[in-house]
């Protein structure tokens, strides 16, 4: 249409907050169409731009999202800086022409002066949405009021604890959650063996039902998980036990198992090096010694990188606060464990 309103906006949305979709939300009421350009900023955030670029497109599919992966990185009003903002959007833009500019910042002026468009600023003093990224990268959790909840699942650090029975799981998980003061998951395969189990043992439909549901309860603790979420066992536990059992992993439950390597940021395997409580609902500790070496085989074949953990419930807490300390979420672990950046 030759009256068509195209709005754009901007920005590193490191990460998306309110405050973002005050604007994006405001263009969209206004708008025929919006276009957003989200920047690479290595300097601000480890995020990858294609996840932050994503969370828009999830959350409105109806915007196009174009990634500046060569835009300017120098920030500022100086001359220089603003028109080199000013020619690399008009490049990128190309024969899009932009009608409105949509900001809450000063560099609308000069923006959308260069594209022609009409200066739409949006709660400049931050009173809608009292709020800026740089507050929420300090602490997520204090501010995840802001956040919707599809951005803030992604800032939390999953921490899977792994093994076989009776290596200690439940208890450092429990321990590590009042460490932290966050949230941790329970073994549901536990509770639903408890009430399901005949002969003590469950079919290979039960053990994909159990790991269907322990995602599900997973991601219901997200919202209140402060920087971690500690996982008690997760699919590809329950996957071993499927092989262990029955010889085989039914499709489903092995492509769960599978997702668990980009699932989780951190897997913490327990040992057996504690003692074993012999109670009736276990298999002998000749049996969890077999059953550790199955976990630990699953891990190397799916490549999943893990930490291996020895010795008391503090010593155990020790390493992890220790591993934890250097560990940042999207950054290349190769290059944290070398003691260099990535």
């Amino acid at each position: 249409m030759a009256d068509s309103r195209r709005g754009l906006t901007l920005g590193k949305y490191a990460p998306l907050h309110r405050g973002h979709q005050l604007v994006i939300e405001t263009a969209l009421a206004e708008m025929d169409e919006i276009v957003v350009v989200v920047y690479d900023a290595p300097e601000a955030t480890d995020i990858p731009l294609r996840v932050r670029a994503d969370w828009i497109r999830e959350l409105y599919p109806c915007v196009e999202v174009l990634e500046a992966w060569d835009g300017p990185a120098e920030v500022g009003y100086a001359p220089a800086t603003m028109r080199a903002h000013e020619r690399y959007l008009l490049g990128r833009l190309g024969q899009r022409r932009i009608t409105h500019f949509y900001s809450s910042e000063r560099y609308g002026e000069h923006v959308s002066r260069a594209l022609g468009a009409v200066d739409r600023r949006v709660d400049v003093a931050r009173v809608a949405v009292p709020v800026s990224a740089t507050a929420v990268r300090a602490n997520p959790f204090a501010h995840r009021a802001f956040l919707h909840p599809r951005v803030y699942r992604d800032l939390v650090v999953r921490v899977a604890l792994l093994g076989a029975p009776a290596t200690g799981k439940t208890t450092l998980a429990e321990r590590l959650a009042a460490e932290y003061a966050t949230e941790w998951m329970p073994e549901y395969g536990r509770e639903y063996w408890e009430r399901h189990q005949v002969g003590r043992r469950l079919t290979p439909a039960q053990l994909l039902e159990i790991a269907r549901e322990h995602i599900r309860r997973e991601d219901e603790l997200l919202p209140g998980a402060n920087r971690y979420l500690f996982v008690d066992t997760n699919a590809l536990t329950t996957a071993t036990f499927a092989r262990y059992y029955h010889g085989s992993v039914a499709p489903e439950l092995e492509g769960l198992a599978a997702a668990c390597a980009s699932r989780y940021d951190v897997t913490l395997v327990c040992d057996g090096d504690i003692p074993y409580d012999d109670t009736w609902d276990r298999s002998g500790e000749v049996n969890r010694a077999v059953f550790q070496r199955q976990v630990v085989d699953d891990l190397r074949r799916v490549r999943v990188p893990f930490v291996l953990l020895r010795g008391d419930v503090e010593t155990r807490v020790a390493a992890v606060r220790r591993l934890l300390a250097r560990f940042r979420k999207f950054a290349n672990p190769l290059s944290l464990a070398a003691g260099a950046e990535g």
